[in-house]
């Protein structure tokens, strides 16, 4: 294996309803086009080495999702990037490439921001419904697992819950004109059970008898390392950028040291 590739991609408009395996199959249909040296796994059945990182679900929409590729020949990032953008769908974009650098990008993903739109309900409504919510200790939630219903706190993994006007949304072109529109933004931390954000609207619902009239269309902003010092969710993808800056293009550092530095850049919240 010649080299490792990281790369963030999003999930927009209509792309939002693809499944995980829907986008596995448009991304290896992408790097055939796009004749990138892929390395295989071996056996009866050899399939390309990707490793995707905590996918968001299905129907959300996403600013930071995040791959790796493995090659049999080096290539620049970049134009790597730029290639498989020219085979990919409007919606599933490529937007950062890094040589991968330093070891543990899962591990890096420890919170997320996600932005929620809620149509109908007015922003007094919202403010009031995400007080009640942090201020609880607790808010317990059910959802339908394949092994029937779980019920398990949603609380303890949000980070932060703010409650704001249609002028926040991340997209200026999904702002409405002149009816009723809340955003949620929450910081949400990667736990076990997952906290989803319609686990928050769950909870939401529990706490201040808050029904949006519509389904909430759901965006995922950042994921990356959570800083306690700052609150931010910061970028992934910093620890490779700071190492191919700081060694020569042959050497391949592996410290969780630099890894803990570089990753203090902060993730912007919004589309790439």
């Amino acid at each position: 294996m010649a080299q490792r590739i990281r790369l963030r991609y999003t999930k927009r408009g209509r792309l939002r309803f693809t499944s995980h395996r829907d986008f596995q199959r448009a991304f290896e249909r992408a790097l055939r086009r796009a004749e990138v040296p892929m390395a295989y796994s071996a056996g009866f059945t050899p399939h390309p080495k990707v490793s995707y990182a905590n996918a968001a679900p299905t129907g959300t929409g996403s600013e930071a999702e995040y791959l790796e590729i493995a090659l049999t020949e080096p290539r620049d990032p970049q134009k790597l990037r730029e290639l498989l953008n020219e085979s990919l769908p409007a919606g599933l974009d490529i937007t950062d490439a890094v040589e991968a650098r330093v070891s543990g990008l899962a591990d890096r993903l420890t919170a997320s921001v996600w932005e929620l739109r809620l149509d109908g309900v007015e922003t007094a409504d919202a403010e009031r419904a995400a007080a009640a919510f942090s201020a609880a200790e607790t808010v317990e939630v059910q959802r339908r697992t394949k092994n029937g219903m779980r019920t398990f706190d949603a609380r303890a993994a949000v980070v932060s819950l703010d409650a704001l006007g249609p002028e926040a949304l991340a997209s200026v072109a999904d702002r409405p004109t002149d009816k009723p529109c809340a955003i949620l933004r929450l910081v949400v931390r990667h736990v076990t059970p997952a906290v989803r954000p319609d686990d928050v609207l769950s909870g939401l619902r529990a706490v201040a008898d808050l029904a949006p009239p519509v389904p909430a269309a759901v965006t995922r902003l950042a994921q990356g390392l959570f800083d306690d010092e700052t609150g931010t969710v910061t970028d992934p993808l910093a620890p490779d950028r700071e190492a191919v800056t700081a060694a020569p293009a042959d050497r391949h550092p592996d410290s969780g040291a630099a890894a803990a530095a570089a990753a203090k850049a902060p993730v912007p919240e919004g589309p790439a």
